[in-house]
């Protein structure tokens, strides 16, 4: 598979969302990465499908080579949401007004504080998409039901 296939592949199952705060690569000003979930530097780990997700610039970033994080409220050291393991609605919810992203479990709780998923700029395209109906939690429910059959 070329790289070319490789990222069209990922951006279609992602349904052209960041699969860790759920942003769409339509309303951001860069182009979303094609990120290692378990890096490839560090690990060993391939560019096969499992370990690749899509991601917009600002979790990318932040997430960088991490694959663990510190739970706030615990201090445990706790693996980082895996987008192709985890179902995301067992490690999150949203707020009453859909803006923020909520964590139910350590693990949510330890990518929310290392990816920053609440960043004010995310918060303002999240209000954006809900005013043109485009909001993430419709898609990401609808991948989580799939991944489930």
């Amino acid at each position: 598979m070329t790289e070319a296939e490789r990222r069209a592949a990922v951006f279609f199952r992602a349904r052209g969302r960041c699969e860790y705060c759920g942003c769409p690569a339509g309303f951001s000003s860069s182009d979303f990465a094609v990120e290692h979930i378990f890096p490839r530097s560090h690990f060993g780990f391939s560019d096969a499908l499992e370990n690749l997700a899509l991601s917009c610039q600002g979790c990318n970033n932040r997430k960088f080579t991490a694959v663990a994080a510190t739970d706030p409220v615990t201090g445990e050291l706790v693996p980082l949401f895996h987008p192709r393991k985890d179902l995301w609605e067992e490690h999150f919810t949203w707020s009453d007004d859909a803006l923020l992203l909520l964590p139910k479990t350590a693990i949510a709780r330890a990518t929310t504080a290392r990816l920053q998923l609440n960043r004010p700029g995310v918060i303002n395209v999240r209000r954006g998409l809900i005013a043109l109906g485009e909001h993430p939690l419709t898609e990401i429910l609808a991948e989580s039901a799939e991944r489930k059959e």
